[in-house]
């Protein structure tokens, strides 16, 4: 009576299997429904147009090509000068008004005349008094000269009227220096413009007493035509600026604004500084600009675009093309069938948006500079758009 139960168990078991075992082989072994076997263009090789890859294409032309350095420079004037007063007095008169342009020899100020005037007076006052002692005592000396002659007199008296005449030349020639003196003096209480510029604000009134031994100046002019813009380079481009200034090149220094777009001034390179700066590794280089309207002024700050090169007949692409794998540097070159190919290129130099080429394309090559990002050997395109290369003209 014990089997009977495990009998029956073991039936049911039995059963169970023969019921899942062709569950489970249908699940697992028969082939999938039709729609999980329909070929994917992938795997049938063929292309269609949802498949190519939207690209934009450059061609390869050729065009002059120059390299340039930029760097941040500062407008300095060539000269500056601070007026200041070279002899003591009243100021009574300014001639100028702030910011004004001024040409030397201009009037700017005067300081009271009257006491140089005066002195001028008296040293001229002297001189004709000792003049007059002068020529007296010449004609006494010719006098006594005759009469030695003769033997009249002696050859003392004579030497004593020489001496005499001596000391009335002296007399003369400091005179004539203390006459030359005081007309200076009296020339200096009008100041003058040494250089054409600018003029500042003014630093005293009229009214006040000046001297030369004064700080502060009356005004200061800054020389704007022409003007200078020095601005540092790295030390490894030395060469290349030393050559620039043995040739004496002009035109080749552009100015530009902060957002540098706009041209400020054209200039030519004039002199660099006599040693590196070892903390930075640059050098300082001074250029020169014609400032006729004044568009550059003192202490500006201005960005500097330099032609260090120029190559005429560059083979040239735009930057955007160039990829970078396992081949080097690389581009897409676009094929007749629209296909793209991988053409390993040599660079020679890049500027921007633009690059020259020296090997791997010819002119007229289609380039492709967007969507890169998809392509492969052989990829299949579709042109969405084609560049104009004018765009990439600096």
């Amino acid at each position: 009576m014990a089997s009977k139960p495990i009998s029956w168990i073991f039936k049911l078991v039995i059963l169970t299997i023969i019921v899942l075992v062709p569950v489970s082989f249908q699940k697992n072994w028969l082939p999938l429904p039709s729609t999980q076997n329909k070929a994917t263009p992938a795997d049938t090789g063929d292309m269609t147009d949802n498949d190519a890859a939207p690209v934009v294409v450059a061609e390869v032309y050729k065009d002059e090509f120059k390299t340039y350095l930029y760097g941040l420079g500062v407008v300095t004037p060539l000269n500056t000068v601070d007026v200041r007063s070279r002899v003591d007095g009243q100021l009574m008169t300014i001639s100028f008004k702030e910011g004004q342009i001024v040409k030397a020899g201009d009037l700017l100020a005067e300081i009271d005349p009257v006491p140089f005037q005066i002195q001028l007076d008296l040293a001229t006052g002297q001189l004709a008094s000792d003049q007059t002692l002068l020529n007296t005592a010449i004609n006494d000396l010719a006098r006594y000269r005759k009469l030695l002659k003769q033997d009249s007199i002696s050859l003392q008296l004579v030497e004593s009227k020489q001496s005499l005449v001596h000391q009335y030349q002296a007399a003369v020639q400091a005179d004539q220096g203390q006459v030359t003196a005081a007309k200076i003096q009296l020339k200096y209480a009008q100041i003058k413009a040494p250089i054409s510029g600018r003029v500042g604000f003014r630093q005293v009134d009229a009214g006040n007493i000046v001297r030369t031994s004064d700080v502060m100046g009356i005004v200061s002019i800054t020389q704007l035509d022409p003007i200078s813009v020095i601005f540092p380079i790295p030390e490894d481009d030395l060469p290349r600026i030393i050559t620039l200034l043995k040739a004496k090149q002009t035109d080749i220094v552009e100015l530009y604004d902060r957002a540098l777009k706009n041209k400020i001034a054209e200039g030519r390179l004039v002199a660099t500084d006599n040693q590196i700066d070892s903390t930075t590794g640059t050098i300082k280089v001074k250029a020169e600009f014609a400032n006729p309207d004044s568009a550059l002024f003192a202490n500006q700050f201005v960005n500097v675009k330099l032609t260090v090169d120029t190559d005429p007949q560059a083979i040239l692409i735009p930057t955007a093309a160039i990829q970078h794998g396992s081949p080097g540097k690389f581009v897409y070159r676009v094929n007749q069938d629209l296909t793209v190919s991988v053409a390993p290129v040599k660079i020679r130099r890049s500027q921007g948006k633009v690059t020259s080429i020296e090997s791997g394309v010819d002119i007229g090559d289609k380039l492709v500079i967007q969507g890169a990002d998809r392509l492969r050997e052989g990829a299949k395109i579709k042109l969405i758009a084609r560049h104009d290369n004018n765009t990439h003209k600096r």
